[in-house]
């Protein structure tokens, strides 16, 4: 599906964006770091294209039939002050001016980024639903050559005028909560501040090692914390396989449980907890071994979720094949093995979440496998954390292929507090051409029926309004 926009700029990049054809009350969008845009020239209907996928420093841009590739596609970087980077998304490289050249006819390359005022752009409205893009250090738009609507015809700079060919369509292909590649993520407020916590991702295998913390106070805007837990670094037990954190907090402690594992020999995998007096970290490993070990109980131990009920007590529940639950003692690191629970409902595969809401509880887990397009998120309900939980009501959150929304799943849920206003954070396939390894993050609304079944999500490309 496509989705033309049209952009007006604020200082500081926080865009609002109109779907052209939409509602303006249910159409505003936001610009955020990290949107991925196809550029379309007004007179061509053609797209910005690096040429010939070339990944090599000052490989030319043009214009080329859209086609859906890579190197078609620009992710935004914000730069403060109303400019951006625009990275192709196949080279990670820039669009630059070639040599900061301040002529008119000077050609675009793509070049890898750097702080030059020519890779710097301003997205300015024309006053015709398209955008103008303005060189920051030479005040030139970017053009199509001698106007051509041909195959291959370069872009420059020249002169800011009135021509069509300096006039674009921002078409949204994908805008991740977060830039980059994440998965499994867990969404959490504490404070006035939410904060997200997932799987770094693009590695072959799941292999990475490091975790990052991410804050924001609308859901929209975030602030990257950076790494705040490396297990290869550490925690002495693992080096590998650092996926799915959950995190809840305790007397002004954050507890951070993560799965983990090794890279050769016995490359099973274990759950961890990391304690630190912030949740932006740096973490410490609580225990100096597993939580729970590998073999301790069916299935993997990985994928674990904290839910804290309102009395105060916190519940953990982890598993792949096989769910596990189990109240926390109050120093949040140790359990009474006794109480441990298994949970099996239909078409269990892992990832699971609980949340409370008058009175009912929700369990909701992932279906099938996170390499699999069909991935997605059903659910059951129960009286109490840890059950005793009903059959499987249905499947909340699937693929979307009208969109190009694929692999949905593993999941988190968080409430505005004061409201009934729920929020669910999601991995995808990167759009347009990820897989189980390269997933990126989604926030969209959450909704209760009246009789207090859950709304099947509506996956969204754009993403949610600030709160």
């Amino acid at each position: 599906m496509r989705r033309t926009i049209s952009v007006a700029l604020t200082a500081a990049l926080a865009a609002v964006l109109l779907l052209v054809g939409a509602a303006p009350a249910s159409a505003a969008h936001h610009l955020t770091d990290g949107s991925s845009v196809n550029l379309i020239a007004r007179h061509s209907g053609k797209c910005a294209d690096v040429v010939s996928a070339s990944t090599a420093n000052a490989a030319e841009v043009g214009q080329y039939t859209c086609n859906g590739g890579l190197n078609q596609l620009w992710r935004i970087r914000d730069l403060g002050n109303g400019y951006v980077q625009l990275a192709a998304r196949h080279s990670d490289q820039c669009l630059d001016v070639d040599g900061a050249s301040t002529a008119n006819g000077a050609k675009v390359i793509q070049w890898p980024c750097s702080s030059g005022t020519n890779q710097q752009w301003r997205i300015e409205l024309t006053g015709t639903g398209h955008t103008r893009l303005t060189a920051r250090h030479s005040g030139k738009c970017l053009e199509v050559a001698s106007a051509s609507t041909a195959n291959g015809a370069r872009l420059q700079q020249r002169d800011c005028g009135t021509g069509t060919d300096q006039q674009w369509e921002l078409d949204l292909v994908s805008n991740p909560a977060i830039p980059g590649l994440f998965a499994d993520p867990n969404i959490v407020r504490f404070g006035d501040t939410y904060y997200l916590y997932a799987t770094t991702d693009g590695f072959a295998g799941w292999s990475g090692t490091r975790f990052r913390a991410f804050s924001s106070k609308d859901l929209v805007h975030w602030t990257d914390h950076g790494v705040i837990l490396d297990v290869a670094a550490d925690i002495a037990w693992a080096d590998n396989s650092a996926w799915a954190p959950g995190i809840a907090e305790r007397n002004g402690e954050y507890y951070f449980y993560f799965s983990a594992g090794k890279a050769g020999g016995d490359t099973r995998k274990h759950l961890g907890v990391a304690v630190a007096d912030s949740p932006t970290g740096p973490f410490r490993d609580a225990l100096g071994r597993p939580l729970v070990s590998a073999g301790t109980y069916a299935g993997q131990m990985i994928d674990p979720a904290v839910f804290t009920d309102a009395d105060g007590r916190s519940y953990l529940y982890w598993g792949q094949g096989s769910s596990h639950q189990v109240p926390l003692n109050t120093d949040m690191v140790s359990f009474n093995a006794s109480q441990v629970r298994t949970y099996q409902p239909a078409n269990y595969n892992e990832g699971t979440f609980v949340v409370e809401r008058g009175g009912a509880y929700y369990f909701m887990w992932s279906e099938n496998d996170t390499r699999s397009e069909d991935y997605r998120v059903a659910y059951a309900t129960g009286s109490s954390p840890t059950g005793p939980w009903s059959s499987r009501v249905g499947v909340i959150l699937q693929k979307d292929l009208s969109q190009g929304i694929k692999g949905t799943g593993h999941h988190s849920v968080v409430q505005v507090p004061g409201t009934d206003q729920w929020y669910i954070a999601y991995h995808r396939f990167a759009i347009p051409n990820g897989d189980g390894t390269h997933r990126e993050t989604m926030i969209d609304r959450l909704h209760f029926n009246a009789d207090g079944t859950i709304r099947p999500v509506v996956p969204t490309l754009e993403g949610i309004e600030p709160l």
